[in-house]
């Protein structure tokens, strides 16, 4: 499988085509928060965005909106996972790459897709409650918590 962030949304807006290219032809996974999911589809807001993403089956796509949770979509299924909750944002640096990490743990574990994006929202708030990009709790014992 080929899993792809869009990274940042001023990227996608001078490479849209490209990325829209890139993923009709070569992306399993899309990651992308909810900026960058905007910007791809140069939609109004949230949900016109999600409407696009539904007329592309055969992806998955990890969408994350800081403290509104994130929404994973896949087979014309979505599930919403709220954020997991932090007692103080510190740094958010870093805090997509352990949302896609996690979900990638969730998902070669071969987990339902919410559990994925419960477990990327569990180790997006691990990263954000200090500063730096690495975790300082073991995230297998924090994915752990999703129950199988």
């Amino acid at each position: 499988k080929v899993a792809l962030t869009l990274s940042d949304p001023f990227c996608v807006e001078r490479h849209r085509d490209e990325f829209r290219a890139l993923i009709a032809d070569s992306v399993d996974i899309v990651f992308a928060n909810e900026a960058e999911i905007l910007s791809l589809w140069l939609a109004p807001d949230f949900d016109a965005a999600l409407g696009e993403v539904h007329r592309h089956p055969g992806k998955i796509w990890a969408l994350t909106r800081s403290e509104k949770g994130s929404i994973a979509v896949a087979d014309g299924r979505a599930h919403a996972v709220p954020a997991e909750k932090v007692a103080k944002v510190v740094d958010t640096t870093g805090a997509g790459d352990l949302y896609a990490s996690g979900f990638l743990f969730g998902l070669a574990r071969g987990r339902a897709l919410g559990d994925c994006a419960r477990i990327g929202s569990i180790c997006a708030a691990e990263i954000i409650g200090h500063v730096g990009a690495r975790p300082v709790s073991d995230l297998a014992a924090l994915a752990a918590r999703v129950a199988d």
